[in-house]
């Protein structure tokens, strides 16, 4: 089970007592960092939104067009140039170090990581915060583990790494179970008690820390929602399906759409980042909100304050946006944009159920939740986490039993279709790429070798 390729902890590897003053310590770290990484990318979104407004008319579009460039080629310029492991979501990375696959290192990821999400994210690219946290906060592990001198091997290493990366998740969304469940489900697959154990302190600290910097109330709420009974657990399981499908063209897309720009886009990376900021700003003059991380769509849609015929509109804008900010190699994640997606769709769906069903049917804004969570099953595969992490978003646990239909539905036909999860998926691809750069200096430096030796032995022969 623990074999060298696992990655998992054996009981012996580590004791539990060891690792319990380092992980408060992981937590405190993780939290403190995506907390001030949280407030400044509210912060230079405010701004980007109040310069865009100051102007009127057709002025404040060169100004939305120019803020968009800016963050975004400053975003992918600085990942490129300082820090090429910091690139996107930061997830796949993170699971590659714990594989043994890659070297870990915190040094120039943590500023790099750090400046180039405010500068992409702040500058309207379709990014969400909490990629960079969970990286973020595994790299702050791997930082505590130097400070005590942990050796190189020794699973308590891979564990505070883990543990930070959980942190990371629990601060950015103040989802502590979520950091933990992630910790077991997608980063491990597996469960220790060392992993438990530090996880578990690291998640709950990086909350507390949190909510001691910026607030104790859920990202999302909504008010006066009748909490959704049995008669809604067959709407559940079809909006899981539709959910399903909808995470499996999100999956191809985002692998298809990165592709795309490594083959037909070989630019600087200023000018990559400048042209996805420059249509992102373009489409966020145009309608104003669908720029950015996201959060005030979703808030919206629980809020039931999008009208339905802009429903299809929204969904396809902010699916395209996604693919676009994150294929052009900027620093952010992609649990904001797909919950975004899942709340839009949700309430989509939600308005066909109240049409159909008039006034004895379920508030649209019930499957936002269920929408959610659904799809971040079928992008992530990782159905506990999101059913928690939808719980602890919204403080709604009455939603418990539609959560688990739309989920497993969800998950059954992601799982059915064949795709691969989003992570595993960008991790083999990023592998891949490392072994054919490597392949190419190989042969390179035979070639070489190859010349210089024929050209001796031609000198030898004159």
């Amino acid at each position: 089970m623990h074999a060298e390729n696992s990655f998992g902890l054996g009981a012996g590897e580590v004791r539990r007592r060891q690792i319990i003053l380092k992980a408060l310590l992981v937590g405190v770290v993780a939290g403190t960092l995506a907390s001030v990484f949280r407030l400044a990318l509210d912060g230079v979104e405010l701004l980007r939104i109040h310069f865009v407004e100051n102007f009127d008319g057709w002025i404040s579009l060169p100004v939305a067009l120019a803020l968009g460039a800016v963050g975004g080629g400053l975003g992918v310029w600085l990942v490129r140039r300082f820090a090429p492991h910091a690139a996107g979501s930061g997830i796949p990375n993170v699971q590659s170090v714990l594989r043994r696959e890659a070297e870990p290192e915190w040094k120039k990821l943590l500023p790099i990581k750090f400046l180039a999400g405010v500068a992409g994210i702040g500058g309207g690219l379709a990014l969400g915060r909490e990629g960079p946290t969970v990286q973020m906060g595994a790299a702050s592990g791997f930082m505590v583990s130097e400070w005590f001198k942990v050796k190189a091997g020794e699973g308590e290493r891979r564990a505070l790494m883990s543990a930070g990366a959980g942190a990371g998740l629990a601060a950015a969304f103040n989802a502590p179970l979520s950091g933990l469940i992630f910790v077991l489900e997608e980063l491990h697959g597996n469960f220790t008690p060392v992993m438990f154990v530090a996880a578990f302190l690291s998640s709950v600290t990086a909350d507390v820390v949190s909510r001691l910097m910026i607030g104790e109330s859920p990202v999302f709420h909504f008010i006066g929602l009748a909490a959704p009974g049995v008669s809604s657990l067959p709407w559940a399981a079809l909006l899981g399906l539709a959910m399903g499908g909808l995470g499996v063209v999100f999956n191809r897309g985002l692998l298809t759409t990165i592709s795309l720009r490594e083959r037909l886009l070989k630019w600087p990376a200023f000018a990559v980042g400048a042209a996805a900021g420059i249509f992102v700003g373009f489409v966020g003059w145009t309608v104003p909100g669908l720029a950015g991380s996201g959060g005030e769509l979703v808030q919206l849609s629980l809020s039931g304050k999008i009208a339905i015929g802009l429903m299809p509109l929204f969904l396809l804008a902010r699916f395209s946006l996604t693919m676009v900010s994150y294929s052009s190699g900027a620093a952010g994640g992609i649990f904001a944009p797909l919950l975004v997606l899942g709340a839009l769709g949700g309430l989509w769906f939600g308005a066909g159920v109240e049409h159909f069903m008039g006034s004895a049917g379920i508030s649209p804004q019930v499957f936002c939740v269920l929408g959610m969570g659904a799809l971040f099953t079928a992008i992530v595969r990782a159905p506990l986490t999101g059913i928690i992490l939808m719980l602890e978003l919204t403080a709604s646990y009455s939603f418990m039993l539609p959560l688990l239909v739309s989920c497993l539905c969800a998950y059954g036909v992601a799982e059915a279709l064949g795709n691969t999860p989003i992570y595993e998926a960008l991790r083999q691809r990023s592998m891949a790429s490392v072994k054919k750069a490597q392949q190419q200096r190989e042969e390179k430096k035979a070639a070489k070798e190859a010349a210089s030796s024929a050209k001796n032995s031609g000198d030898s022969g004159a």
